[in-house]
């Protein structure tokens, strides 16, 4: 285990970083295309009949299609303008304290497994606030273990699995959402132009994840890690002689009854960030959840078509709705925010207009790879190169005469291998979308079921892969508790969650396709 650690780690330090990774996407498409353009290669098109031929983009016309379209392939690049919206509203409820405090408030201080089932809980819910998770929930987790004589390396397992491993999962529509669902509209409009695929299109087999994760991870953590921490199956002997390649076991140096000075310190900070112990704060929480609550419930009654309005009114306000949810969200977010840094006096002054200048400022990261993104995405289309490899695999496929279900389950291994290698998401499936979800279509397979399926991949070997960017913050909060704990602590804390969420994860989706249930409230 360790040997093939260290080997993954040596290949994912030698990969480029994403915007060079997509530039050099971009450079190979150009000369790829070009070189085959020669030999007037093409495939029949399956929707006009029609044969098409690759292009070349060093041609006359492709470099007139490139000045014409290069700023307007990323403007118009599905992932930019959503992803923008709804994080205005996220980074003024994160900025004002207003998700923090949330986070803190659904925090429990009871025992286990109550305890453990609440913290996997919340962490799922934090990826509405993208990093919040990793600053906050991870180190509560750690401390409320340790406070209950139960060791923090289960607490930092349990919710790091569930911050990371259950990324994709959660009750609300959030942003990864919308970052996939663009990667995925401009994926299948090389088959359809037309075709669209919503935000919410994953939604409920999302929400059932949820709870599917939140037990599977519980579980593990109480009946499988916990026991080897008792059992004591690593002698401290074994601990001291061998510290690089210690395994999981409970430090014996501290206490755990015992905080030290820097325990105590965080415990204050901890009662006084928690919305129940302050009067101004308490007071501010109330009404900004409320406003939260009031806001998705009128949402939730207009897209139902609950309100006495016409049929076609209100079937048009449903879609209408339905495809700009992340206005909605980032309104949502922004009106909850605003109103708790109102209350607690910390938009008095033009802050507000502040916090939403930094909010855009750290997204600059982001746009520059969704720039370089769009130019391959945008490239690799008007070359016909994805149409020509969607058509030549998609009759590999019809051949093969492979189940959609089987089909699935090979798409979420070949992704959870790749994610131990890749990084990022958004860039993976940037990298995979335009390949997968046309050959996929062209044998009948949808998109929003071929993006299901990436992102369970994707999300289950988050938690045992080095290259994860968070990687090394969990294994200095570990070091905290158990100096000697190294990666080979971390993985063989984290392999077996990430095996067992990865198991039943894909089981639910291999069940729901059998029976046929609807992904979301827009899918196909």
């Amino acid at each position: 285990m360790r040997a093939v650690t260290q080997w993954l780690e040596r290949f994912g330090n030698q990969l480029p970083n994403p915007v060079l990774l997509f530039l050099y996407l971009w450079l190979a498409v150009i000369a790829a295309a070009h070189c085959i353009a020669w030999f007037d290669v093409g495939v029949r098109h399956p929707a006009t009949q029609e044969w098409v031929y690759v292009r070349s983009l060093l041609s006359v016309d492709g470099l007139s299609w490139w000045l014409n379209n290069a700023i307007s392939a990323f403007t118009g690049f599905a992932p930019v303008g959503p992803v923008l919206i709804v994080m205005l509203g996220i980074g003024i409820a994160e900025r004002s304290g207003y998700l923090r405090a949330l986070l803190l408030s659904l925090l429990p201080q009871h025992a286990s497994p109550i305890l453990t089932f609440m913290i996997v809980f919340v962490g799922i819910l934090s990826s509405l606030a993208f990093d919040a998770g990793y600053v906050v929930v991870l180190p509560l987790s750690a401390y409320m273990f340790h406070l209950l004589g139960r060791s923090p390396l289960l607490g930092i397992a349990a919710a790091f699995a569930a911050v990371s491993g259950g990324y994709s999962a959660n009750l609300m529509i959030g942003p990864v959402d919308f970052i996939l669902a663009g990667i995925s509209t401009e994926a299948a409009q090389l088959i359809e132009p037309e075709r669209q695929i919503a935000a919410s299109a994953n939604w409920y087999f999302m929400i059932a994840s949820v709870l599917l994760l939140s037990c599977v991870i519980t579980v593990v953590v109480e009946r499988y890690l916990e026991p080897l921490f008792k059992s004591a199956a690593i002698s401290e002997a074994n601990l001291e002689t061998r510290p690089e390649t210690a395994s999981v076991g409970i430090d014996q140096s501290r206490p755990l009854d015992k905080p030290n000075d820097n325990d105590q310190l965080d415990s204050a900070m901890i009662d006084q960030q928690r919305p129940d112990q302050q009067g101004p704060d308490n007071v501010a929480f109330f009404w900004s959840s409320l406003s939260l609550l009031i806001m998705a419930a009128s949402v939730a009654v207009l897209i139902s078509g609950w309100l006495p309005l016409t049929t076609s009114s209100g079937d048009l306000l449903s879609a209408v709705l339905l495809r700009n949810l992340s206005i909605v969200i980032g309104c949502g977010f922004m009106l909850s925010g605003t109103l708790y840094g109102y209350l607690t006096q910390r938009y008095q002054t033009d802050v507000w207009v502040t916090d939403l200048e930094e909010t855009w400022r750290q997204l600059v990261p982001y746009l520059i790879l969704m720039f370089f993104a769009a130019q391959f995405v945008s490239s690799f289309a008007w070359t016909q190169l994805g149409l020509t490899l969607a058509v030549n695999g998609a009759e590999l496929l019809t051949q093969a005469a492979v189940d959609t279900p089987i089909l699935m389950l090979g798409l979420i291994l070949m992704t959870a291998l790749i994610n131990l290698l890749v990084g990022s998401a958004s860039a993976k499936w940037a990298l995979l979308a335009p390949v997968l979800i046309p050959m996929l279509m062209l044998v009948g397979v949808d998109p929003e079921v071929t993006q299901l399926a990436y992102r369970i991949g994707d999300s289950s070997t988050n938690i045992i892969t080095p290259l994860m960017p968070y990687f090394p913050l969990i294994l200095i909060l570990m070091q905290r508790y158990q100096p000697n704990a190294g990666i080979g602590t971390l993985l063989a804390l984290m392999l077996p969650l990430s095996l067992a969420m990865l198991l039943t994860w894909s089981g639910l989706l291999f069940i729901w396709l059998l029976i046929g249930w609807p992904l979301g409230p827009v899918s196909g």
